[in-house]
C-alpha cells in the first residue's frame, strides 16, 4: 500500500512536472551549458553577455544552467526556444557572438560561421508507462541529426543537457525518484536485485562484472552493517564520463545508491571522488542536501522504514585508488593500496564489513532500468552486453567529446561517423581503449564491435570509457611509452611485480626511443609483463603492460625500425630525428632563426639557412614557427 509520505512524492512530482512544462513553454527559455567544459570555453562570460543583452530588449527571462550534452567541441552552448519558434541551440556561443545570435533567433539576422547552428530536439522514450526524456540535435535545415548526435542513444546522459542540476524539482519532473518509490513501497529487496540481474547490466568501471550478481551476494552475506560504495575516482587520461554525470544529473546517481542500499540491506553509503572534480562534488553535496530535504535520505524514507544516509569522501588524485579495495583503504583513512582478494568486497569490504562498490554510471543507469524495466533495457546493445557505453572520444579525431552510443556499435563508426575521422588529411593509425590499462588496436580492428567481450577478444578493454585516437603521426613505441609512464607514476608501490616491472619496462622503453636498444629487449618486455600480470596484488599492475603487448603485437616493424635501423617512422623521437632546411622552400626570412632557443640556425637575411645539427634541440620550435614549409623532420639512418 502506498505510504503517505509516498503520496506526498507523488505530487511533489506532478507540481515540479507542471513546473517544468510553464518553464519550457514560457515567452522565452534559455538554457547554457554549465559543465566544466563549458565553464573552461567561457560559459561564464557568455551568461553575462545573454544577461546584457537580456536587459537591453526588455525581456525577463531566467536562464537556466544545464550539465554537459557531450558536444565539447561545440562548447560553449547556448539554447533558445521562444513561444511559437524552434528550439535553436547555438555551439561556440561565445560572449562576443551573444548579441549576433540574438540578432540571428529574434531579428532573423545574419551570423558568423563561427557560430554553429542546429535545432534541438526534445525527445521521449516510453516503457511500462514511464518516460524517459532527452535532447537531440539536427540540422537547421534538413533536420537530419548531426553527425556527433547520429548514431548516439543517450541514457545515462539522457538528463545531461537538458535539466538544471542543482534543481531536484527539475529531476522529479522528469519522473526522478519514481524508480527509489516503486522499489520501497512495490518492490521487495530480492525483486530489485532480480531485475537488475534480468537487465543484464554489467559494471561500467572496467570489470563488466553483473551488477546484480554483486548486489545479490552483499545481500547473502549474514553480516551487519552494510555499506554502498559509488567509485568516481575517475584517473584514467583523458577520460571524463563519470564527471560529466556528477555535474550533469547528480541525483540518478544518488537515487541508484539508495536502491542498491536497500536492495543489499545497507544503510550508508559512499560517493569516493576525487577533489579535482570541485563542480562536480559541489552539485552532489547540493544534490545530497535537497534529497534529505525532502525525505528521500535520512530516516523511514517514503514510509518504507528503510533509512539510508551519505556522505562524500574527497581523494586526492591517485590512480589506484579507482581500484576497489584501495578505495576502501582509502575511505577507512588509511593509504590507498589494494588487498589481497578473496574475500571480496561483498563480504568483507570497508571496516571488514559487507560492501557493494560500483561506478558512477552503473549506479545512475539503475533508476532508469527500474522504471523502464529490464526488459526495455536488455532490448539495447547485444546479447552479452546490454544497454548503452559512454566513451571519452579523445586523440587526433576531428570531433571530441562525450559520446553514448549502444552496445553493438563497431570501432569505425564511432571515430569516423561520431567523431568525424581525423583532420588535416592524415589517416587512422590506431585506437586505445579503456585507458591506460587498456588494449591498442590498428586499423584492421576498426570493424570490430564495441561490446565487453568483443573487445576482450580483439586484446583490448572497454574499461571504464575512455577511448583514444591517434593518427599517422603518432610513434607507438613512445604512444606505450606514455601510458607505462603513467603507470610507474601512479603505482603504489606496494608488490614488487608492479613497482619493479613497470619501472623497468619503461627503462626498456625509453631506451628503444632513444635508439640504444637491442631485439633482446622486446622479450625481455614480455617476461617482464608475464611476471606483472600474474604476480601483481591488483588490476593496475596486473592490466598495466596490456598497452604495450597490444602496440608490440600489432605495431612490432616500429619497435624493430627504432632498434636495428634506429629511425623513428612517425619522426617523434627526438633522438632518432633531426631537422633540415628545404633550400627551394627557404626564404631566409629569418624567423626560424629569432626563434631558436639553442642558436641552432644560421644564415644571412633573404639566404636560405642552415641548422647545426650539434646544437639542435630538437624542440620543433623552427618547424612550428616555419610560414613556408621549409623545415622538414627527418629520421636518418
Amino acid at each position: 500500500m502506498q505510504t503517505t509520505l509516498a503520496k506526498d512524492l507523488a505530487e511533489r512530482q506532478a507540481l515540479a512536472h507542471s513546473l517544468w512544462q510553464d518553464k519550457i513553454q514560457a515567452d522565452v527559455y534559455i538554457t547554457i551549458g554549465m559543465g566544466t567544459c563549458g565553464i573552461a570555453a567561457g560559459a561564464g562570460d557568455t551568461v553575462v553577455a545573454i544577461q546584457r543583452e537580456l536587459d537591453a530588449r526588455g525581456l525577463k527571462v531566467a536562464i537556466s544552467q544545464v550539465g554537459c550534452v557531450g558536444m565539447c567541441s561545440y562548447e560553449p552552448m547556448m539554447e533558445i526556444q521562444a513561444r511559437g519558434r524552434e528550439r535553436i541551440n547555438y555551439g561556440n556561443a561565445m560572449a562576443k557572438y551573444v548579441k549576433e545570435i540574438f540578432r540571428h533567433y529574434f531579428d532573423e539576422g545574419e551570423l558568423r560561421k563561427a557560430v554553429i547552428v542546429g535545432r534541438a530536439i526534445p525527445t521521449i522514450s516510453e516503457s511500462h508507462g514511464h518516460q524517459l526524456h532527452s535532447l537531440s540535435f539536427v540540422g537547421p535545415e534538413d533536420g537530419q541529426y548531426i553527425p556527433f548526435q547520429s548514431k548516439q542513444l543517450r541514457i545515462v546522459l539522457s538528463n545531461c543537457g537538458l535539466i538544471d542540476p542543482e534543481s531536484i524539482e527539475d529531476y522529479l519532473a522528469v519522473d526522478g525518484y519514481s524508480a527509489l518509490q516503486r522499489a520501497l513501497c512495490e518492490m521487495t529487496p530480492e525483486e530489485v536485485i532480480a531485475e537488475v540481474l534480468d537487465s543484464g547490466l554489467r559494471g561500467r568501471g572496467g570489470g563488466g562484472f553483473p551488477a546484480g550478481l554483486k548486489w545479490r551476494f552483499a545481500r547473502q552475506t549474514p553480516s551487519w552493517p552494510k555499506y554502498v560504495i559509488c567509485n568516481a575516482d575517475e584517473g584514467d587520461p583523458g577520460a571524463f564520463m563519470d564527471r560529466s554525470v556528477l555535474e550533469g544529473d547528480p541525483h540518478s546517481v544518488i537515487e541508484g545508491m539508495i536502491i542498491a542500499g536497500y536492495a543489499i540491506g545497507a544503510e550508508y553509503g559512499y560517493i569516493y571522488a576525487r577533489a579535482e572534480y570541485p563542480l562536480a562534488i559541489h552539485r552532489l553535496n547540493i544534490a545530497i542536501a535537497q534529497a534529505r530535504e525532502l525525505g528521500l535520505l535520512g530516516e523511514n524514507i517514503l514510509g518504507s522504514g528503510f533509512n539510508f544516509e551519505l556522505q562524500i569522501k574527497e581523494g586526492a588524485g591517485a590512480f589506484v585508488c579507482g581500484e576497489e579495495t584501495a578505495l576502501m583503504n582509502s575511505i577507512m583513512g588509511e593509504r590507498g593500496q589494494p588487498w589481497p582478494r578473496p574475500p571480496y568486497p561483498a563480504v568483507a569490504g570497508v571496516w571488514g564489513q559487507p560492501s557493494n562498490v560500483n561506478n558512477v554510471k552503473s549506479y545512475a543507469y539503475t533508476p532508469r532500468i527500474l522504471r523502464m524495466g529490464a526488459d526495455w533495457f536488455k532490448s539495447l546493445g547485444t546479447e552479452g552486453s546490454s544497454g548503452t557505453a559512454v566513451f571519452a572520444l579523445t586523440g587526433q579525431v576531428e570531433r571530441t567529446g562525450l559520446i553514448e552510443v549502444p552496445m553493438g556499435i563497431t570501432l569505425r563508426e564511432i571515430i569516423f561517423d561520431v567523431g568525424g575521422g581525423i583532420g588535416d588529411n592524415k589517416h587512422f593509425k590506431a585506437v586505445q581503449t579503456g585507458g591506460p590499462l587498456g588494449g591498442c588496436l590498428p586499423r584492421t580492428y576498426l570493424d570490430t564491435p564495441v561490446d565487453f567481450d568483443s573487445l576482450r577478444a580483439a586484446g583490448a578493454v572497454m574499461g571504464s570509457g575512455g577511448m583514444i585516437v591517434a593518427d599517422e603521426t603518432t610513434c607507438m613505441v613512445e604512444f606505450s611509452k606514455y601510458f607505462m609512464q603513467f603507470v610507474v607514476d601512479e603505482s603504489c608501490g606496494k608488490c614488487p611485480p608492479c613497482r619493479i616491472g613497470s619501472t623497468r619496462m619503461l627503462e626498456i622503453l625509453e631506451r628503444i626511443t632513444e635508439g640504444e636498444s637491442t631485439l633482446a629487449d622486446l622479450d625481455e618486455i614480455k617476461r617482464l609483463a608475464r611476471g606483472m600480470q600474474q604476480g601483481s596484488l591488483c588490476a593496475l599492475g596486473q592490466l598495466a603492460p596490456s598497452p604495450v603487448l597490444s602496440v608490440l603485437r600489432h605495431f612490432e616493424d616500429e619497435f624493430i625500425a627504432h632498434i636495428e635501423d634506429k629511425e623513428c617512422p612517425a619522426c617523434v623521437c627526438k633522438a632518432l630525428i633531426t631537422y633540415r632546411v628545404i633550400p627551394d622552400n627557404c626564404t631566409g626570412c629569418m624567423v626560424c632563426a629569432r626563434n631558436c632557443a639553442s642558436d641552432a640556425i644560421s644564415g644571412e637575411k633573404l639566404q636560405v639557412h642552415e641548422i647545426d645539427p650539434s646544437l639542435c634541440i630538437r624542440c620543433g620550435l623552427c618547424y612550428t614557427v616555419c610560414n613556408f614549409d621549409a623545415i622538414e623532420i627527418i629520421s636518418p639512418r
